[in-house]
């Protein structure tokens, strides 16, 4: 049997590549998303009582990985998580590889506000454009598991870069987007086995292409441009 979901809404997020976008939602808290409910779901008795909750757990599709699937590429019992250096495999199952067999992913995210019939949220880890199945309140009595184990993420959740920017080149962001740059590039949007000083990175994000390079444990910031709608 087949089941078919439809996403309830799209978030938009600053991030229009891949590259940049937190590993984990919660790591960079400054970045702030706003979810767009489609036509049929907007109505605002769906989100009556939604603000007396402080997080959302969301539910969405890595939709590049779901366009990969439809294009004939498949799933893969084991996967190479890039925090091991790319060269180490785990099963699927034991990872949040986007290459899973139906190619969903959770997030939760804090919940900001309730803006008419958008929800406004912090956190978030996910593409611009995104589709949203399903929205739910988290509940910290249950969800929230302090003494868990977390296998290989437990080595590197307390790493973060320092970061050198020019204050000139960090105001041509927006005042509200500065923050959240800043939080990208503490968390290190590298490829984990890439570790070259000379070689210069372009992050794409609130509408500005970012250009930094990585010397040991501080991103540097060389230029930021911003882009022009076509």
């Amino acid at each position: 049997m087949e089941y078919v979901i439809r996403p309830i809404a799209t978030i938009r997020t600053d991030f229009p590549d891949k590259f940049g976008i937190p590993r984990q939602s919660g790591l960079v808290k400054e970045l702030t998303a706003r979810i767009v409910l489609e036509p049929e779901y907007r109505d605002p008795h769906a989100l009556t009582g939604l603000t007396e909750y402080s997080h959302l757990w969301l539910i969405w599709q890595f939709s590049t990985v779901a366009q990969e699937y439809a294009a004939g590429r498949k799933w893969r019992p084991t996967v190479r998580p890039p925090r091991l250096g790319g060269n180490v495999r785990r099963g699927v199952f034991a990872t949040r590889s986007p290459y899973r067999p139906n190619a969903l992913g959770l997030s939760c995210v804090e919940l900001v506000g309730v803006d008419g019939c958008d929800i406004l949220v912090r956190g978030a880890d996910l593409l611009d454009g995104t589709p949203i199945f399903d929205i739910k309140p988290y509940l910290p009595y249950v969800d929230a598991h302090p003494q868990a184990r977390g296998s290989f993420s437990d080595l590197t959740a307390d790493y973060a870069l320092q970061v050198q920017c020019d204050p000139a080149l960090l105001e041509k962001l927006p005042a509200e987007k500065r923050a959240g740059l800043l939080g990208v590039l503490r968390s290190d949007p590298r490829p984990a086995y890439q570790h070259d000083p000379d070689r210069v990175y372009k992050l794409t994000f609130g509408g500005a292409e970012v250009s930094f390079r990585v010397v040991e444990d501080t991103a540097i910031v060389e230029d930021v441009e911003l882009r022009v709608e076509s």
